[in-house]
């Protein structure tokens, strides 16, 4: 938090560090806020912070303002700090990690190089160290969705000829598969990649150089820091660049639209696996019992996952509240309040994917329960009409009438749809003015269960050839997206790499 904002107390730890206020925070204000703070900053963005401080130093160097000896000096010290280390001088620094690593690097130092942090703000360096670790948890989070998508894709590749019941408005409505079901979960994992793709974008602009927020006063080479660093660009504009955490939102906003898809997934999958259906099974060590009803077995590990969607939601709702009505600069309410959940959003997401993809692994179909709820209902009646249509020439929205009709009769009369009545569709066309067609032979097609997945014809459709179509070229996209993500990932450990090699070659050391 910026300095005056610490309220003063009778302690002395903020002697040595600022003129303006006497005395460090007050015990309940570290306690309630400062080290839990410092706790997670320790724990998430120290090496952030070294890697931030070892770009200063080259600018220095760059700048004229340290020799190579200074530089030399000073990143040896930061090569062995240790967040123990860190730990045991944060009391005396006002329990704030860029001041106690300033205070770790400086009691050790024979001599402190008077020019060294010159020109420095604490805005610009935090923002950039929340940066580079919500950069890590996205390329963690990628590496999650693929991992759960490829589940998915597997599960939908061995089920795309199982037929079962899919449902509108909770009625059965057409024949479908659980691998054509499944490739819609493959599709919605590869659309939320494809837009975690441009949040990677967003923490790709560097904030370094922003200073507090109206820039700094020496030439900082922002376009150099940002690439040694492992940044794409630079967030231009300084005030932006330190009052905004767009990267928190818009991660944040993408993990609370996919939680909503993965929620009314599961919805299915409880559906299924309820006793009206018996469409699904899993084995006994995912499953849970009654302390009451000895007879039931239950599945509360999706009501886990559904209820973790949630939080994805709330913590969207936290960090953007978090932020609304606050002025547009530099303040501890955004950095730090608002994006408190954040952390708890990466894990959450984690979580749900890992308990979601296990029970993909673990799933399995009770083929005669699908397919006999298939066959006893009339999910063939559209089918019938495009029939109608297309081999008898019925006006479509007749041929529509004529087959619902059809179905209200043969259920009144109690027939299943596998017992076709060529009478009765023979009498329906002549109520409507057309003769007689070879109704027994349309409405064994119609009805068919096979015959349901087989009549599909379009791109993306249920068609079992449709769906190995359409998870060949999922299979292909998560391979391009895997490559992408992999590809980010080795920029930031080359950038690293280069970091260390030119402070010990000519431009740091020597």
């Amino acid at each position: 938090m910026p300095i005056d904002e610490v309220p003063a107390s009778r302690s002395g730890d903020a002697d040595g560090l600022t003129g303006r206020i006497a005395a460090g925070p007050d015990a309940l204000l570290r306690a309630e806020v400062l080290e839990p703070q410092l706790r997670f900053e320790i724990g998430a963005l120290l090496p952030a912070y070294i890697q931030l401080e070892k770009v200063l130093l080259l600018e220095y160097r760059r700048l004229g303002l340290l020799d190579g000896a200074q530089v030399g000096a000073i990143t040896a010290l930061l090569d062995q700090v240790t967040p123990d280390s860190i730990e045991e001088e944060a009391g005396e620094s006002m329990s704030d990690i860029a001041f106690t690593l300033e205070r770790y690097v400086t009691r050790r130092l024979g001599k402190v190089p008077s020019a060294w942090h010159v020109d420095r703000s604490r805005n610009d360096l935090q923002a950039t160290a929340q940066l580079m670790y919500g950069r890590a948890r996205l390329l963690d989070s990628a590496q999650a969705l693929l991992e759960f998508g490829r589940t998915a894709h597997r599960l939908a590749g061995r089920s795309a000829d199982l037929a079962m019941p899919g449902y509108t408005h909770m009625q059965p409505a057409q024949v479908i598969s659980p691998g054509f079901y499944f490739a819609g979960v493959c599709d919605q994992v590869l659309h939320t990649l494809e837009r975690l793709e441009s949040v990677y974008r967003t923490a790709g602009a560097s904030p370094m150089g922003a200073g507090a927020m109206a820039g700094q006063e020496l030439a900082w080479d922002r376009e150099r820091m940002a690439a040694l660093l492992g940044f794409t660009h630079v967030r231009k504009h300084a005030l932006r660049a330190v009052a905004q955490r767009d990267w928190a939102l818009e991660a944040c906003a993408e993990f609370s639209m996919l939680g909503v898809a993965l929620s009314r997934f599961v919805t299915d999958l409880m559906t299924w696996g309820g006793a009206g259906y018996g469409f699904i099974d899993l084995p006994d060590h995912w499953s849970g019992i009654s302390s009451a009803m000895p007879q039931k077995k239950n599945f509360p590990v999706l009501e886990r996952i559904r209820a973790r969607t949630a939080h994805l939601s709330a913590a969207y709702a936290d960090v953007s509240t978090a932020q609304r009505n606050t002025p547009y600069s530099n303040s501890v309410e955004v950095s730090k309040e608002a994006n408190a959940g954040v952390p708890a959003a990466f894990d959450t997401l984690g979580s749900v994917l890992r308990l979601f993809g296990a029970v993909l692994e673990n799933l399995d179909f009770r083929e005669d329960r699908m397919r006999d709820a298939c066959a006893g209902e009339y999910l063939g009646g559209f089918t019938l009409a495009n029939l109608l249509t297309l081999r008898a020439g019925v006006p479509w929205r007749t041929a529509q009438v004529v087959a619902g009709r059809y179905v209200v009769a043969a259920v009144e009369r109690g027939l299943a749809p596998a017992e076709p009545d060529g009478g009765l569709l023979d009498a329906l066309l002549a109520d409507e003015g057309y003769g007689p067609v070879d109704a027994v032979a349309l409405l064994t097609e119609a009805m068919s269960v096979p015959g349901g997945l087989a009549a599909k014809r379009s791109a993306g459709s249920a068609h079992p050839e449709a769906v190995r179509s359409l998870l060949a070229e999922q299979a292909s996209a998560f391979d391009a997206v895997a490559e992408r993500w992999r590809n980010r990932r080795t920029a930031l450990a080359s950038a690293a790499a280069d970091l260390d090699r030119r402070l010990a070659g000519p431009e740091g050391r020597r």
